[in-house]
Parts: structure tokens; C-alpha cells; sequence
């Protein structure tokens, strides 16, 4: 009994110790693309916008300023599904659950008084 707990506790540190490890590589990732993409913006804005509109060059914390205001305005901050969007799973089960005269009616009040596409139009 005493030799499993010893054991028990040993592939806990373990465990703990290979999340902290991957959260140190996470972190350590995110700040080195982080620093890249500052330099991207810095030398792309220091290399066309003062020729081009005659403004000023950026540093590379006004680079790093600019993405991040880049990526309010345009991107948000919200989460990236990867792949599929949830939404379709949960709609097909729905529409699963449903008979197929509520099926009928869902698709009428989705199509808001539009035709089916793949109907012809009745004369």
C-alpha cells in the first residue's frame, strides 16, 4: 500500500511538472511571435509609409501598439473555433429531434417568403 502511494504521488509531480513545462513553452512561444510580428509591422510600416505618405517611423513598441490596435478594430479577441462551427453540430441534432412536419416549418421561417434553390418556381 504504501510503495502505490509513493507511486501515486510520483506520477503526480510528474503530471504537474509536464504542465508547467508546456505552459513555460506555450508562453515562451507566444512571446517570440509576438516580438516577430512587432519587427514585421515595424519594418513593413518603416519601409513603405514614409516614402509612400511621408509620415514617421515607428518604433518598435508604437509597431507593437499598432498590432494590438489591429487586432481590436479588425480581429476582436475572441476564440477561433479549429474547424467546424459548433453551431452546425447542435442545429443538425436539433433538427434531428424534430418531426418532419416541424422540419417544414422551421425551413419555411428560414427561408423568410424565399424559394428553395434546388425547387424550380410553380407557375
Amino acid at each position: 500500500m504504501n510503495q502505490s502511494n509513493s507511486e501515486q504521488i510520483s506520477k503526480e509531480k510528474h503530471m504537474h511538472s509536464h504542465k508547467a513545462e508546456r505552459a513555460i513553452k506555450i508562453l515562451l512561444f507566444i512571446l517570440l511571435t509576438v516580438t516577430v510580428l512587432g519587427f514585421v509591422v515595424k519594418e513593413l510600416w518603416n519601409a513603405l509609409m514614409p516614402q509612400l505618405f511621408g509620415w514617421h517611423t515607428l518604433t518598435f513598441w508604437q509597431a507593437l501598439g499598432l498590432l494590438v490596435l489591429a487586432k481590436i478594430f479588425f480581429g476582436g479577441f475572441h476564440r477561433h473555433s479549429g474547424g467546424g462551427a459548433p453551431w452546425r453540430n447542435r442545429m443538425k441534432q436539433r433538427l434531428e429531434q424534430m418531426t418532419p412536419e416541424e422540419r417544414d416549418r422551421f425551413r419555411q421561417g428560414m427561408r423568410c417568403g424565399r424559394r428553395p434553390v434546388d425547387r424550380p418556381v410553380e407557375p
